[in-house]
């Protein structure tokens, strides 16, 4: 009989890669980005008045891990109305910079911004598996940005029986 050493590989070392300064950067990252939002929409919300509109209505829609808005409507009381090719200064963090950089964008283009972060903040995956529904609505004259969310999912029922 002869003696065969183990095949297995040896344990991993520990990990060098420190969890907590990771969520720490990530944390301090996301509070600057909320930190912005409030001149993002002040800004809007001028720019929006300033051009008579009321509100904007914003439709998304998601799922299979994909997921988009579907449309940007603008308003002036009940009659649709086109954007203006108007431009606002947008303040955003870019991945590789810890600077803010000011970003001159259509309002359109500010109002899906905007969107998209708060899918993002409240409702993360929403696009995911059975994936959401919804609708924005961005009121100018009440400055305020109202979020109707419709969650999909799949459901089982389990009966069992003894007989």
């Amino acid at each position: 009989m002869t003696l065969t050493e183990p095949t297995l590989a040896p344990p991993m070392a520990p990990s060098t890669v420190d969890m907590a300064q990771i969520f720490a950067a990530h944390a301090e990252r996301a509070a600057r980005i909320e930190a912005l939002r409030p001149g993002n929409k002040d800004r809007l919300f001028d720019g929006l008045t300033a051009a008579g509109i009321t509100h904007v209505t914003v439709t998304f829609d998601g799922a299979g891990d994909s997921g988009q808005i579907e449309s940007i409507g603008a308003w002036s009381g009940e009659n649709a109305v086109d954007f203006p090719a108007t431009e606002i200064a947008y303040a955003a963090l870019t991945w590789d910079d810890p600077q803010v950089e000011m970003r001159q964008l259509s309002l359109e283009d500010v109002v899906e911004q905007l969107a998209y972060d708060f899918l993002s903040d409240t409702h993360g995956g929403w696009e995911n598996n059975d994936g959401a529904w919804g609708e924005f609505c961005f009121d100018a004259s009440a400055r305020c940005i109202h979020l109707e969310f419709n969650e999909r999912f799949t459901s089982s029922e389990l009966h069992t029986h003894d007989f």
